[in-house]
This record gives structure tokens, C-alpha cells and sequence, in this order.
């Protein structure tokens, strides 16, 4: 990742390996997240390259691919690779087994200790063969986890996850998962929101298992697709410190306050009060994480009427108190 001058963006060099016989939605799903990312923030730019061991590739419906780049020699800084998964059919194949041994003695040899490796679906076996797992938790298609088991004996490997993250290791299931894990990166490295719009253009669910990383509470509730109570939620999310009065977010969702409340305990699994309740005492956590602010000065930035009655709401979310939150180096 390079800091450009002046109010440019950081950019991000993606490198998308294509193996023999690649599984295009592997690629699709996730280039689009990286894409819409680039048209929703001006924060980060996602400068996304396609690269082989072959100018041309195969995917696995027929449909060719071709002027790709070559592996390179050298990564840049904080450079992500993300590998694609491809047939399993395939792979015992003598001229697509060599290929895959190319691009796993590529990533042995050039990936850095700053590099960001993410694998989609069976592509994490190529990235083990080139021992980039070793020590770290990973997962793969359920169909895989005995191969990556076997060819990465000294790595964690875990099943039964859409996706797993370990430091700069990042891995995800089967083919779809892709994009949750993908939506998740977002997410990190931009913001929850940007990674909530997506979502919802793309018309996906934010997705995780019980053993997954946590949802972000800035993206609780918003696996739907209604965009009445989205309007209402980013108008939320914008401002939490506002007054947000049912009547308020019913002019902006363009329903009636009984609409509203209704929908939006369906499509959330939350009142509105709630809701606010929650994007308010997320606020507050960020803010206390990131300053020294005293506790009247944090209730009231996050839209609180006193100190007291943020630590009312505080303890329906956080088994431990404020202070907990700090960080001593703000």
C-alpha cells in the first residue's frame, strides 16, 4: 500500500492469479467487491492486476482469457495476491500440475513478509504447496480440506468456516464465499459502511457462522435488501448523534412511523430504538478507543443524554465497562 500525495488514495496492488481451469466466480465475485469499492471512496484504490504462468487461461465454462501478465519478479509494498480456485478434475493433469507447481514456486519465492495472501475456494492449495500457510489457521472448499490437510501438515486448518483470517493470511470456502470474504476485507481496510453499500448494490448478505470474526456492529442488521429501512439506516449510521425521532426516519424512508416500525423489526431483528442504541454505543466505543476523552464529552458526541445513560445502554452490549475500551497509547 503507497501514500500518494495530497488528497489522493492509497493504492493497493492486487495481483489476481489465474491457475488452469480457474473457476470464474472466484474471480468475478471478488473483483466486483474491489471494484465497487473503487466507485464507492475516494480512501483506497484497489489497483487490481491479472496475471498467469500463461498469457492465456481456461476457466471452467469454456470461456478463455487472455492478455494476462506474467508473474512478476518483485511485489511491491503491501501488495495482496489473491489466488483463484480452479477444477479439481483437472489438476492431476501433467501440463496443468506443472503450471500449478510454476505459480506455487512464484509465491515461495516472491511473496514478502508485508504481502497480503487471500485464497478463494481451492486456490488455498496452492498457496500451501508454496508453504504460505505454514503456521497460520486457513480453510478451503469442504471438498479440499483433506488435500490442504495433507499438503499443509504444519498448517491450522478449519472446516465448516466461510472464511478464516490469521494475520496476513486470509482463506474462504467454497466458490461464493469469495465475495463474503472479500466484502470482509473491505470492510477492514476501508470502512463497514463502504462494505454494507456494496452489499447491498450487490444484492448479497453480509454472512458469518457463530466461529467466525464478529460481525462489525456498524453492520449489524443489515442483511436485507429493503431499501426503505437501508435509507433509514445510513441516515443512522451518518449521524448517530442525531436526533432521530421515529418520525424523522419515517420522512426519510418515505413510510409511514407504523411502516416503519413495523419493517424494521423485520428486516433487522431490531427497533429502531434499538438500532440507534447500538450504532450510538459503537460510536461511543470507537471514540473512547481513540482518545482521552472524559465520559460526558464521549456521551455526548455520540448522541447520549448524559454519561449515565450511556452506561445504562453500555451494559445491554459490553459485558465490560468503558474504560476497558481505552487504549492507553491515544
Amino acid at each position: 500500500m503507497s501514500q500518494m500525495p495530497g488528497n489522493e488514495p492509497e493504492v493497493i496492488s492486487v495481483f489476481v492469479v489465474l491457475p488452469p481451469h480457474t473457476l470464474l466466480l472466484d474471480v468475478a465475485g471478488p473483483l466486483e467487491v474491489l471494484r465497487y469499492a473503487n466507485e464507492q471512496q475516494q480512501k483506497i484504490r484497489f489497483d487490481c492486476r491479472y496475471i498467469a504462468a500463461q498469457p492465456n487461461q481456461t476457466t471452467t465454462i469454456g470461456l478463455g482469457l487472455c492478455g494476462l501478465e506474467p508473474l512478476p519478479e518483485v511485489l511491491p509494498a503491501q501488495a495482496m495476491i489473491l489466488i483463484s480456485g480452479s477444477s479439481s478434475t483437472s489438476q492431476q493433469q501433467p501440463e496443468v500440475a506443472h503450471e500449478r507447481r510454476a505459480i506455487s514456486d512464484w509465491l515461495r519465492r516472491t511473496a514478502r513478509p508485508d504481502t497480503t495472501i487471500v485464497s478463494i475456494c481451492s486456490g488455498a492449495l496452492i498457496a500451501a504447496e508454496a508453504g504460505l500457510f505454514d503456521g497460520h489457521y486457513c480453510t478451503t472448499h469442504t471438498h479440499c480440506i483433506a488435500d490442504l490437510k495433507r499438503i499443509a501438515p504444519l498448517a491450522f486448518v478449519e472446516e465448516n468456516r466461510l472464511f478464516v483470517e490469521d494475520g496476513k493470511r486470509f482463506s474462504s470456502a467454497g466458490i461464493s464465499t469469495g465475495i463474503d470474504l472479500t466484502l470482509h476485507l473491505v470492510s477492514t481496510l476501508v470502512s463497514p459502511e463502504v462494505a454494507a453499500r456494496i452489499a447491498q448494490i450487490m444484492v448479497v448478505y453480509l454472512r458469518r457462522t457463530a466461529q467466525d470474526p464478529q460481525i462489525s456492529p456498524w453492520l449489524s442488521g443489515r442483511n436485507h435488501i429493503h431499501p426503505s429501512i437501508h435509507r433509514a439506516q445510513d441516515a443512522i449510521v451518518a449521524d448517530p448523534a442525531a436526533d432521530w425521532t421515529l418520525a424523522r426516519l419515517a420522512d426519510i424512508a418515505h413510510l409511514s412511523q407504523r411502516h416503519l416500525s413495523r419493517l424494521f423489526r423485520e428486516q433487522t431483528g431490531l427497533s429502531v430504538v434499538d438500532y440507534v442504541n447500538l450504532i450510538r454505543v459503537t460510536l461511543a466505543r470507537d471514540i473512547i478507543s481513540q482518545s482521552r476523552l472524559d465520559m460526558e464529552a464521549v456521551a455526548e458526541r455520540a448522541g447520549f443524554a448524559s454519561a449515565r445513560h450511556l452506561r445504562r445502554i453500555w451494559q445491554q452490549h459490553h459485558t465490560k465497562p468503558p474504560t476497558a475500551f481505552r487504549n492507553l497509547s491515544s
